[in-house]
């Protein structure tokens, strides 16, 4: 016999358990057991006024926000309508069946004022970070790091040559973007990075950068950098950037030095691709880091046409000369390209008779051979390059494609909703968290005993 939901809604009691509605083996749960935010209310404290109405309880936004970000619930209006009718969000945000949810505008204020004026979601990310640590999750050997373009929340329709934007132009402007950008211009990982005027500009996000670089059409775009500890996959630092190379590794800089300070980290090697392996980043890293550099070097010595290539010639470290193949030196004639290169040069007498000047010199009397100043770093990354630690690396690096992958597909970040380089800060930090709390849930939360009972 067919049976039948025989009950009525309208009655006027109900008892009703929150804890026994949440499967002890649902996320919220494995992610509460290891996330802390009691001490949320007291850094924040002194951003907010003693008297007057009692304000949203911070934790509560925060939380709600973590909630956004775990389960990929990319609007606040959409993140307000589900934790009001999700139960497993009502407990983790502690919250009864009763209690009234936030409206969504709530959050705009508080991130644009208290949150970002106290760093509130920084805190949060290194505090998670701590409990990775603690956990035994990352080991400080090894690290890797890499960007990934985000599109921003700019229109291409709206935007105008890069020419006719200026600092006085964005001065003008309205918009909290633009007047974040101006601030940002002495930084290395935004106005700083490089004095190459963009194509195009957005007047409401200036910082948002006009590019190519995924080899269709062009968009704007900020740089979502991280660096990463190879070992289980945790996020130690988390970076906005332009979507250029050099700021991109201005952002790499500060997150190695930053990991340090904060955390006592300094990896024995960094693994990093290409865009990394220029000469003077690489001096950074092996002669001012003291870390081994696991890095492709960028090289554009070897020639294409046949002749030889400077790897052709043997350096003499101890009497600062190339050696030639057949036995002639090269001596230095001083520094050139803003004291970047030492020049080392050949005797005219000795190339002119030498059997291989159709293959060194053909066009020239004798043979130069420019050298970068910080070649030494670059020759000791060569060293390395051959080595099953390398190679290891390489497979290593492979973990933070993996979280780009998850943070675009899984988690729906693949666009920007907040503006500026404040905005796009706040939303890497809070998906940075969101990856290290489900990877942390995974390898060590437990879901918690079943509550012996629950009040009607």
């Amino acid at each position: 016999m067919m049976g039948r939901l025989n009950h009525d809604q309208r009655r006027l009691f109900y008892s009703f358990c929150l804890e026994e509605a949440v499967p002890d083996d649902h996320l919220v749960r494995e992610i509460a057991a290891v996330l802390d935010l009691a001490w949320v209310r007291a850094e924040l404290a002194p951003y907010y006024s003693s008297t007057g109405r009692p304000s949203i309880d911070p934790e509560l936004m925060i939380r709600m926000l973590i909630i956004g970000y775990v389960f990929a619930i990319r609007s606040e209006r959409a993140l307000c309508r589900d934790v009001q009718v999700n139960f497993a969000y009502r407990w983790f945000c502690g919250l009864s069946i009763e209690d009234k949810i936030p409206d969504h505008s709530a959050f705009s204020r508080a991130r644009n004022e208290r949150f970002r004026d106290s760093d509130i979601f920084r805190s949060v990310f290194e505090r998670v970070v701590d409990a990775c640590i603690r956990a035994g999750l990352v080991g400080g050997e090894g690290f890797a790091v890499d960007a990934s373009l985000i599109v921003a929340d700019a229109n291409k329709q709206r935007s105008i040559p890069g020419s006719e934007w200026s600092k006085e132009l964005g001065a003008q402007a309205a918009s909290r973007a633009a007047k974040e950008y101006l601030a940002t211009l002495d930084d290395a990982a935004f106005g700083a990075a490089s004095s190459v005027t963009p194509k195009f500009v957005s007047p409401s996000d200036p910082a948002a950068q006009w590019t190519g670089a995924m080899r269709g059409p062009a968009f704007f775009a900020y740089a979502n950098n991280y660096l990463v500890d190879v070992k289980f996959g945790v996020i130690v630092d988390v970076e906005a950037s332009r979507a250029i190379r050099q700021a991109e590794v201005g952002a790499a800089k500060t997150m190695i030095d930053r990991t340090e300070e904060r955390f006592g980290l300094r990896p024995e090697r960094l693994a990093a691709d290409t865009a990394y392996g220029s000469a003077a980043t690489l001096h950074w890293i092996v002669n001012e880091k003291k870390i081994a550099p696991h890095i492709p070097v960028i090289d554009k010595s070897k020639r294409e046409d046949g002749s030889l290539s400077r790897a052709d010639f043997t350096f003499d470290k101890d009497r600062n000369v190339y050696v030639c193949p057949q036995g002639k030196l090269l001596h230095t004639t001083g520094r050139i390209h803003d004291w970047q290169t030492v020049l080392y040069r050949a005797r005219t007498y000795d190339c002119g008779p030498c059997p291989l000047k159709s293959k060194c010199c053909p066009k020239a009397p004798e043979r130069k051979i420019p050298r970068s100043i910080y070649e030494g770093a670059r020759d000791a990354a060569r060293a390395l390059a051959d080595t099953e630690a390398f190679k290891q690396s390489r497979h290593d690096r492979k973990r933070v494609e993996m979280l780009f992958a998850h943070l675009k597909r899984i988690l729906k970040l693949g666009r920007l909703r907040l503006r500026g380089p404040r905005g796009a800060q706040d939303e890497f930090t809070l998906a940075a968290i969101a990856q290290n709390l489900r990877r942390l849930a995974k390898l060590v939360a437990r879901p918690p005993p079943a509550a012996a009972g629950c009040a009607a």
